[in-house]
């Protein structure tokens, strides 16, 4: 029931019998929703037989994984350095495209509707369709390497990007514009004088934020062939080298912690 808040305290107000009943119904559809998908799983998709040892079998393998083959260490820095490019290469693609459609896309410098509604087009596209996926179609496409994992990063990245970028220039203070456009600037002017100087710390913003998504999802793109330590990984689960496993993960951790802390420190230097 909602509250309402009076002067001399907070005082319950019941609801009327047609809302209630709403809610009520709204509860029980999501209730019957939850049921049935379940429902499915448990029918199509879980193998029960392999359930009662489950928990046994995690355990032998954590054991198997323990401890770290430190030595393998060797062939982890060119992997790993890989990943980094990826990640890195792919998000300045990213900006580099995400940048034009966000001014294309946002209401305020947009030159057409036709041309924003392009730029959405671009925008739903790329971030509609995970990573991974990219991942299987460029290596499909030009083979297995760290190029695929490039251009995988970049292009799902770039609908992230402009999304946010977009949504930024929509919130500048358009006073400063209005002042710029008094002076007859242009609109080549306004937007390099005017919205450019107000979106500059979001922009850098973004790109370091999506940059350090991108080291975490380029260390899995290898599973799928596209380069990188996931490479690596993939490699050693198929030939159940467990040490090896260990190590990977550990090596992606620390990548990831450090990608975390660089990350946000740029963040708050920029912010």
């Amino acid at each position: 029931m909602p509250i309402i808040d009076k002067p001399d305290g907070p005082v319950w107000k019941r609801r009327k019998t047609p809302v209630q009943l709403l809610i009520w119904f709204g509860w029980m559809v999501a209730i019957a929703i939850t049921v049935m998908a379940w429902k499915r799983i448990a029918a199509n998709d879980l193998l029960w037989v392999y359930m009662p040892t489950a928990g046994q079998q995690a355990v032998d393998m954590m054991q198997r994984m323990i401890p770290p083959n430190w030595s393998y260490m060797d062939k982890l820095w060119k992997p790993v350095w890989d990943t980094l490019n990826i990640a890195t290469i792919g998000s300045v693609m990213a900006m580099a495209i995400a940048v034009p459609v966000a001014f294309a896309a946002a209401r305020n410098t947009t030159p057409h509707k036709l041309v924003r509604a392009f730029a959405l087009l671009i925008i739903v596209s790329t971030r509609s369709v995970n990573s991974l996926i990219w991942a299987l179609a460029l290596v499909f496409i030009l083979g297995p390497g760290v190029l695929a994992g490039t251009l995988a990063i970049g292009l799902r990245s770039i609908g992230g990007c402009s999304k946010l970028l977009y949504e930024a220039i929509e919130e500048i203070d358009h006073n400063q514009v209005e002042a710029i456009e008094a002076t007859g600037a242009s609109r080549l002017q306004q937007m390099a004088y005017g919205i450019l100087p107000q979106v500059m710390p979001t922009f850098a913003g973004v790109g370091v934020f999506r940059w350090d998504i991108n080291i975490r999802q380029s260390t899995i793109l290898g599973l799928v062939g596209a380069g990188g330590i996931g490479l690596q990984l993939s490699s050693s689960m198929n030939t159940l080298a467990w040490t090896q496993v260990s190590m990977i993960l550990l090596v992606i951790l620390g990548t990831v912690v450090i990608s975390e802390t660089v990350s946000a420190k740029v963040r708050h230097a920029i912010i």
